[in-house]
C-alpha cells in the first residue's frame, strides 16, 4: 500500500496533461483551405471600437490575372477585387478616397442605407472626385449584410475595368457555428491577346443592347481557383456578383445549396436550391456541405441563365471554381442553429402606386434606352416624400431581362397577388423578366434627398436606363 499514493500522483498528472477523447478540438478544414481565394483586408487605422477607418485610392496598376501575364487594370489599393472592408452593426465607417486615376469618379455603397450625400451619386448627393481629387465618406451601417462598392461615373467601363470591392457588415448576435465563412466577389473581365484590357465599346450597338461580358470569369480576382475542403463540414459563401451585365447562375452536381440571405442580411428562413442564381448587384449568403471521396474535386460551375432571346444567346457551362475534398475522413458538423427573421409586412393599404416601364428608344445612331420611353438625362424626377409607402411596378418592354436597382432604401418584394413573396427578404436589387414585371413595396424613411434607380446592367444604365427620385423632408 506504500507504493499506492506515489502511483496515484503519476497517473492524475500524466492525465492532466493529456488531451481527453471527448474534448478533443473539433474537426476543422484543411489548413490554408482558403488561400486561394483570401481577400485583402482594409486596413483600420481608428483604434475606437466602433469606428472603422480605412484609406481608398482609386489607381491604375498591373495585377496578374492570366498567369504569367500584366493587366493594367483600374484598381482599388492596387488589387482586384478592392479590399474587404469589415464593420459591425452600428459602427461609423470613415473612407478616405483618393482619385489617382486620368478620369473623374465616385464610390457608390451598393444596398447601403446611408444619408443621400454619402451615396456617390454624381451630380446630386456629391461632386464627382475630379484625377488627383479626394474624397471623404462617412456613414453609419445600420444593417447587416454583404455590400459593396463600386463607382457612378461611367459605370460601366470603370467598374468592367476593376473597380469594385465588398463591405461586409457583421451582426454580433448572429449565431455562432454557421459555417467557416468566405467572402466571394464574383465578375468577369476582357482581355485582348497582349492581357490588356478589351475596348469598353466593343460589340458597337449590339454589346450595349446585349449588355457587355468579358470572356474570363473571376472568383475574387482569380481565375477558377480551389477552395480546399473537409468533407462533411458546412461553409457559409457570402456572395456578391460584381459583373457590370453577367448573370452568374451556380451548380454543383449532386449538391444543394441553403440560402440564409441575400441582400438585407437573413431571410425569414432558409431555402434550400439546386442553384443560385444572382444578377448584376445581387448579393446571397449560402451554406453549402460538400461531399465526395478524398482527394476528389467538385466542380462550381456556372450554367447560362436565358434572360432572353432563348438559345440565340445559348452558351456552353464553365468552371467558375473547384472544391478539392482533403485526403481525410468525412466529418459531422454540428447541427445547424436556428436561423430565422421576423420581417413585418410594410403596410400598403394606402401605399401611393408608379408604374415605369424598362423601355427602349427605336431609330438611328448609338441605342438610347430609358424609363417610360425617356432617356435619364432628359427625364424629371419622380417625388416622394419621407414617411411614404409606395408600390412599385416595374414592367419589362424588350427582349432581356433588366435587374432593376434602387439606391439608398431596401425594399420587399411583391406576387401578382400584391403580398409579400416567400420567404421573405429585404431587397436592393430585383429581376424583371422577359415579358413581366417586378413589384415591390418601399417606405421612405427620414432620409431625404435625390437617390438614384436605374437597370444594373451597366450598360443599359449608361445608355439611359436610370432615373432619380426625390424624397422631400
Amino acid at each position: 500500500m506504500q507504493y499506492e499514493r506515489p502511483l496515484f500522483l503519476l497517473l492524475s498528472s500524466l492525465l492532466a496533461a493529456a488531451p481527453i477523447g471527448c474534448a478533443a478540438d473539433p474537426p476543422s478544414q484543411p489548413e490554408g483551405w482558403d488561400t486561394e481565394v483570401a481577400l485583402r483586408p482594409a486596413l483600420d487605422r481608428d483604434a475606437r471600437p466602433e469606428v472603422v477607418e480605412v484609406d481608398l485610392t482609386a489607381r491604375v496598376e498591373e495585377v496578374e490575372i492570366v498567369p504569367g501575364m500584366k493587366t493594367p487594370t483600374w484598381a482599388y489599393n492596387g488589387g482586384l477585387p478592392g479590399p474587404l472592408i469589415r464593420a459591425r452593426v452600428g459602427d461609423r465607417v470613415i473612407v478616405n478616397f483618393r482619385n489617382e486615376l486620368s478620369a473623374p469618379t465616385t464610390v457608390h455603397w451598393h444596398g447601403v442605407r446611408l444619408l443621400a450625400e454619402m451615396d456617390g451619386a454624381p451630380g446630386h448627393s456629391q461632386p464627382e472626385t475630379p484625377p488627383g481629387g479626394s474624397f471623404t465618406y462617412d456613414f453609419v451601417v445600420p444593417d447587416a449584410g454583404l455590400y459593396w462598392y463600386h463607382p457612378h461615373v461611367d459605370s460601366a467601363v470603370q467598374a468592367g475595368n476593376g473597380l469594385y470591392g465588398p463591405l461586409l457588415v457583421e451582426d454580433p448576435g448572429e449565431p455562432a457555428d454557421i459555417g467557416d465563412e468566405l467572402v466571394l466577389v464574383l465578375s468577369d473581365i476582357g482581355l485582348r491577346d497582349d492581357g490588356t484590357l478589351v475596348d469598353p465599346t466593343v460589340g458597337g450597338n449590339l454589346g450595349t443592347v446585349f449588355g457587355r461580358e468579358g470572356e474570363l470569369l473571376l472568383v475574387n480576382g482569380r481565375v477558377n481557383p480551389v477552395i480546399e475542403a473537409r468533407a462533411g463540414l458546412r461553409q457559409r459563401w457570402r456572395i456578391v456578383n460584381a459583373a457590370k451585365s453577367r448573370y452568374y447562375q451556380l451548380a454543383i452536381t449532386d449538391h444543394r445549396f441553403l440560402r440564409i440571405g441575400g441582400d438585407g442580411g437573413l431571410l425569414e428562413h432558409p431555402v434550400a436550391s439546386d442553384t443560385i442564381l444572382l444578377t448584376p448587384g445581387e448579393r446571397a449568403d449560402v451554406l453549402v456541405t460538400p461531399r465526395g471521396a478524398p482527394g476528389s474535386t467538385l466542380s462550381v460551375r456556372w450554367v447560362p441563365y436565358d434572360r432572353g432571346y432563348g438559345a440565340t444567346f445559348a452558351r456552353p457551362e464553365v468552371e467558375a471554381f473547384r472544391l478539392r475534398i482533403a485526403n481525410e475522413p468525412a466529418a459531422e458538423d454540428e447541427p445547424l442553429p436556428e436561423l430565422s427573421r421576423t420581417i413585418e409586412a410594410l403596410d400598403t393599404s394606402a401605399a401611393t402606386r408608379v408604374d415605369l416601364k424598362l423601355t427602349q428608344r427605336e431609330g438611328p445612331g448609338d441605342v438610347v434606352m430609358g424609363i417610360n420611353g425617356v432617356a435619364s438625362w432628359e427625364a424629371d424626377p419622380l417625388l416622394a416624400a419621407v414617411g411614404e409607402t409606395w408600390v412599385w411596378t416595374v414592367e419589362n418592354t424588350m427582349e432581356f431581362d433588366h435587374p432593376f436597382h434602387l439606391h439608398g432604401f431596401f425594399f420587399q418584394v411583391l406576387g401578382a397577388d400584391g403580398k409579400p413573396v416567400r420567404p421573405m427578404e429585404w431587397k436592393d436589387t430585383v429581376n424583371v423578366p422577359v415579358d413581366g414585371a417586378a413589384r415591390f413595396a418601399v417606405r421612405y424613411d427620414n432620409r431625404p434627398g435625390m437617390w438614384m434607380f436605374h437597370c444594373h446592367i451597366l450598360d443599359h444604365a449608361e445608355a439611359g436606363m436610370m432615373g432619380m427620385l426625390q424624397v422631400m423632408p
